[in-house]
């Protein structure tokens, strides 16, 4: 799963922390999913939309697997 985390944050002036901080999760676990490296539950992507004002799906998109 892509996600635009790193694009979104920029716009809203956050650091990874700040995001963190609104999300209850850790620096390392935003860092990780900026990464690509870690696919955030269900709860934690509607958490991030919500920070963001925007659709989960404006902010995490599937890859194709064709």
């Amino acid at each position: 799963m892509k996600n635009s985390i790193k694009v979104e944050r920029a716009i809203k002036g956050l650091t990874q922390e700040d995001l963190a901080n609104k999300v209850s999760v850790t620096r390392q676990t935003i860092n990780a999913m900026e990464a690509n490296k870690y696919v955030p539950s269900t709860v934690l992507a509607l958490k991030i939309a919500r920070v963001f004002n925007k659709p989960v799906e404006e902010i995490f998109t599937l890859e194709k697997t064709d």
